[in-house]
């Protein structure tokens, strides 16, 4: 039976396929989309295990699932770290910068266009509003100035930089010899070499602007978001660059309209699948269960001993808020009460809420009783002789021999009204047709009761000892 759905469920949809489409327009193109798709099919698979019964498949699904996550923060570290940079609401203010580098591209366009014609290969990124701290490795700070002149010794075959990539940032040339991330998007052209598959991962992954150029069929290329486009002419290039990285450009008006429609397919989608997956979760909303919760004591002071708690185990019913909760066969709840304040006598505490820690997905109806009585006393120490406990004859012989026992006597702890009663604590039952002369034996202590504890852990030694010997 689906639930009723509230306000705050459509918000709760809305919200989360929201941000779901949000990580699949940054990463569409990219071998993150790939994992994630993989991902979402898995949870599909275990859900489906889940209300099949199928306890072997879900478990391991459930068992791999906490590695895989470990897996991606480790291989997708730097996807991460852009993803949650874009979602900061404050990364406007503290990147923003004065853009100067559009006053610099009728010189670079010229200046990329007489490579190209001399076949010399080259890789220049722009930087936009997202640092490359993390994606631009193993780079040579320069920080020079854009000239004609320093784009061509860069990128001069046989230079020590021609191979890696420029950075230009605010105007200048930062850094030279820059590693960039490879793209894995499996539908690349397979004449496109390695500075093409650079440019395009890092488009992928950050709103950096790149001009690659072939020196294979010398051709200069515009890559932006992951998508490629050709450069026939200098004046195509300057406007593309003027149009991309001008600040004061400014960009096209989008109508509500056009935002909510366009991509209709994937935003429709993820909304089906958003629906789907709330209507798992919350299938067994409202179900009722009833279970039995242990009473469990903790800081009883030290001069009292609990005598009794009645009773020992209270009656808890649980609601479900979520498929995603424990079956009722693996609920393990325990009632954990404060005694801290308890005094000899009877003490009433009440059972709450707070005492009972429900698993996630769950809230507590109702607890029945509410209270437990417990009957607590004064814990007084005494020391008592012990007695050998004997169980038949001494061989002939013996009987001349004394049966004695180290220590003597022993402290014994307890309530007072059981403590004081007892006048000496027996041993164990010794065989006396098996002792011999000069033999030593170990024998525990028999406990009148299980809340009188002995202050001794090592057992009693009994000897045999002539008469009058012993003391």
């Amino acid at each position: 039976m689906i639930p009723t759905i509230r306000i705050q469920d459509i918000a709760d949809i809305l919200i989360m396929t929201f941000l779901l489409y949000q990580l699949y327009s940054w990463f569409r193109g990219t071998r993150a989309i790939q994992v994630l798709l993989g991902l979402g099919i898995v949870t599909l698979i275990y859900f489906a295990t889940r209300f099949l019964d199928l306890y072997m498949t879900s478990w391991v699904l459930q068992e791999l699932g906490t590695v895989l996550i470990i897996l991606i923060i480790v291989v997708f570290q730097t996807e991460i770290r852009q993803t949650l940079y874009r979602f900061s609401l404050l990364r406007h203010i503290l990147d923003s910068r004065e853009e100067t580098q559009h006053s610099q591209f009728q010189d670079i366009a010229e200046t990329l266009f007489r490579m190209a014609t001399n076949r010399t290969g080259a890789l220049i990124v722009f930087q936009g509003n997202e640092s490359l701290h993390e994606l631009m490795t193993n780079g040579v700070v320069i920080d020079s100035e854009i000239s004609p002149q320093m784009l061509e010794s860069i990128f001069y075959d046989g230079a020590p930089f021609h191979d890696g990539a420029a950075l230009i940032t605010n105007g200048r040339i930062q850094k030279a010899a820059c590693h960039l991330p490879l793209s894995v998007n499996p539908d690349i052209p397979q004449h496109l070499g390695t500075r093409h598959r650079a440019a395009l991962g890092l488009s992928e992954r950050s709103d950096a602007v790149i001009v690659v150029i072939s020196e294979e069929r010398g051709e200069v290329s515009l890559v932006t978001a992951g998508k490629l486009q050709r450069m026939d002419t200098t004046t195509q290039l300057i406007m593309a660059l003027d149009d991309l990285l001008r600040c004061e450009s400014p960009s096209p008006r989008i109508t509500m309209r056009q935002r909510i429609f366009s991509n209709l397919l994937p935003k429709a989608s993820l909304l089906l699948g958003v629906c789907v997956f709330w209507v798992l979760i919350t299938t067994r909303q409202g179900q009722i269960t009833t279970v039995s919760a242990p009473v469990r004591l903790h800081g009883v002071p030290d001069g009292i001993v609990l005598l009794h708690t009645l009773p020992e185990e209270i009656t808890v019913q649980v609601k479900s808020m979520s498929s995603l909760a424990p079956p009722p066969s693996k609920l393990d709840l325990t009632a954990e009460i404060d005694a801290s304040r308890i005094t000899e006598g009877v003490t009433t505490i009440r059972v709450t809420h707070t005492n009972i820690t429900a698993p996630s997905g769950m809230t507590i109806s109702s607890i029945s009783p509410s209270s437990v009585r417990i009957s607590a006393e004064k814990k007084i120490r005494k020391n008592v002789p012990i007695k050998v406990t004997l169980k038949g004859r001494l061989p002939a012989g013996l009987t001349s021999q004394n049966i004695t026992c180290e220590p003597a006597t022993v402290d014994i702890e307890g309530p007072l009204s059981q403590v004081s009663q007892i006048t000496s604590l027996a041993t164990e039952d010794i065989d006396a047709s098996k002792l011999k002369r000069g033999t030593s034996y170990q024998k525990s202590l028999s406990l009148p009761d299980k809340q009188i504890s002995v202050l001794r852990d090592a057992p009693i030694t009994i000897k045999l000892s002539a008469r009058g010997k012993h003391k």
